[in-house]
């Protein structure tokens, strides 16, 4: 593949609002098992806190990058193979954009090949709407009707109830003192 002409990363609004959550679940965690004297190391609780976390940033940190060749998905160098989803596909070889429904009732849209493998369109990147050009400029297939499955302002919502449930788990912590 050349030289990206347009790369794109993860909306921070959804990757700054997933490892929000991800914080808010579980850093009282190790907290709450001292308090109440769990069996557990604590040592090992903060170890899998952190592998989950630093699992989480790798997986949210998904480049599209497109350019006059074609789309690639691609991870940081960082991120473990087992945990990539890297795939590159030329234009030439796209022939549909196929709509699927999600067993939640959404959908999402695939980008279909002439060997009919599909490849999952990335809906969580900033710049959805200038992918979508680039794509049907490079194919000629429509993308009007294509929206994101997520809204920005459900991760807003997210947010705001991550902060809320943020400010709960620091009054808990501060109140079992």
């Amino acid at each position: 593949m050349a030289e990206p002409t347009l790369r794109l990363r993860t909306s921070s609004l959804i990757s700054g609002t997933l490892m929000g959550l991800y914080g808010a679940l579980t850093l009282p965690l190790p907290f709450l098992a001292e308090h109440t004297a769990a069996p557990l190391p604590l040592w090992l609780l903060w170890g899998a806190i952190a592998l989950g976390a630093i699992a989480l940033w790798g997986a949210l940190s998904q480049r599209v990058d497109l350019d006059s060749e074609g789309i690639a998905i691609t991870y940081s160098r960082w991120v473990p193979a087992v945990l990539r989803r890297q795939w590159q596909v030329p234009w030439v070889e796209i022939t549909a954009v196929q709509p699927r429904s999600t067993s939640q009732g959404g959908l999402v849209y695939y980008l279909v090949t002439t060997t009919g493998q599909a490849y999952l369109l990335p809906m969580r990147v900033a710049g959805f709407t200038k992918m979508l050009r680039f794509i049907e400029q490079q194919t000629g297939l429509p993308t009007a009707v294509i929206k994101p499955l997520a809204q920005p302002w459900m991760y807003g919502t997210l947010a705001v109830f991550t902060l809320l449930l943020g400010a709960i788990d620091l009054w808990v912590l501060l109140s079992m003192g």
